[in-house]
């Protein structure tokens, strides 16, 4: 019994280490309850980082501050993200429509793994990967920020344009 408990506080210990980086803790949540329904949510145009016809809708936290936050994306039918990657975890649901997901450095449908509604995904930091909507897609992403997406080439950039 004392070797659990002790195994369990080393846990919490690890938990507080991981969640502290130079003083500044990884905040995991809000202060608050927070609940939507669906003619509650607000969307705004996308992010820079993605091609124009996207929109955004976040529900929790900030993703441009080191905090866990979770956010909806709503891609119209044929919209494509090149190949880029994220410095930390992605993880994804989809909620509406099929988001076609390919692992590489070039974008190529044919190798996209098809995710359909109720589908979800978790990709590690780092990992290189490319999507594609079919019909109206909306899909659900939680990670830690900030939030970056760091694309292949350069060109594909739309900040870049």
């Amino acid at each position: 019994m004392i070797r659990s408990l002790l195994l369990g506080l080393l846990g919490i210990v690890a938990l507080l280490f991981v969640g502290c980086q130079g003083g500044n803790a990884l905040r995991l949540g809000p202060d608050r309850h927070i609940a939507y329904t669906p003619d509650q949510i607000e969307w705004q145009d996308g992010p820079a980082s993605l091609e124009p016809g996207s929109q955004v809708a976040v529900l929790e936290g900030d993703p441009s501050k080191r905090e866990l936050f979770t956010m909806r994306l709503r891609l119209p039918d044929g919209f494509r993200i090149s190949p880029h990657w994220h410095p930390n975890f992605e993880r994804v649901t989809v909620l509406e429509g099929t988001f076609h997901l390919g692992h590489g450095e070039e974008f190529d449908p044919d190798r996209a793994l098809r995710l359909e509604a109720g589908s979800h995904t978790t990709m590690p930091p780092g990992m290189r990967h490319f999507a594609m909507a079919e019909g109206e897609t909306v899909i659900q992403l939680t990670s830690v920020g900030p939030w970056e997406v760091h694309y292949l080439n350069p060109e594909d950039d739309p900040r870049k344009r």
